[in-house]
């Protein structure tokens, strides 16, 4: 599975180049021209790193990184910034930046921070999720207990923890295969056709229409992704 990037960034030619950068090296990349967008966007979807330019319009990078580590978010953050001060630095990563990029800089030097980020990252053991509430659904993961308008769902185990699967990769596009590796593990019984009907079935019981499904959406030759 990709890294999933968001990139606030409000200048055109720098967002292009870096468009093409990132996603010639197969990460995937949201992106944002504004403080206030950037920070919706993070506190919406899950990424894997942010790229956060410090001068931006609406509200600052060191604006947007200081709100979301107050409200425990604390994906990687790599802050870009024109300014070379000591202090201007200092200040972004006592307000919880991972790291700091001076412009200009070369491709190559972004690239190498970006993969360095990334692997400190995937080495922290991941932490389950135990509860998570979107529209009119409240999944206790922890005890199992997943409840729509107050009411209690009957999930059979695969398709609990395909939910569970989903929900703690929200915002991120998951292939079949992943499906199949982590949650089947490859099992004998298990095919794109057994993920397929799980899919529907779990639709069926949280959705609000299963024609148009809000949170399970299929991203069509590639697989799912979980929308909050």
């Amino acid at each position: 599975m990709n890294s999933r990037i968001l990139l606030i960034e409000d200048e055109p030619g720098l967002q292009l180049t870096l468009r093409d950068l990132l996603t010639g090296e197969g990460y995937e990349l949201a992106t944002a021209t504004d403080g206030e967008r950037g920070l919706r966007q993070a506190q919406a979807d899950q990424f894997d790193l942010i790229l956060l330019d410090v001068m931006l319009p609406k509200l600052s990078g060191f604006e947007v990184c200081g709100e979301l580590r107050k409200q425990g978010i604390d994906t990687p953050t790599l802050m870009l910034t024109a300014r070379t001060q000591v202090a201007d630095r200092v200040a972004g990563l006592k307000l919880g930046a991972d790291d700091y990029l001076a412009k200009p800089f070369d491709p190559t030097e972004l690239l190498a921070r970006v993969e360095a980020l990334l692997r400190r990252t995937n080495k922290k053991k991941r932490v389950p999720l135990s509860r998570f509430r979107f529209g009119e659904v409240d999944a206790d993961f922890e005890h199992a207990d997943i409840r729509k308008n107050g009411h209690p769902l009957n999930l059979a185990q695969k398709e609990f923890q395909l939910l569970h699967y989903l929900v703690e990769r929200r915002g991120t596009v998951v292939s079949r295969e992943d499906i199949l590796r982590d949650v089947w593990a490859y099992s004998s019984e298990a095919s794109s056709r057994t993920i397929d009907v799980h899919i529907a079935w779990l639709r069926q019981k949280i959705e609000e229409n299963t024609q148009y499904p809000k949170h399970i959406q299929t991203i069509r030759g590639v697989g799912y992704r979980f929308s909050p």
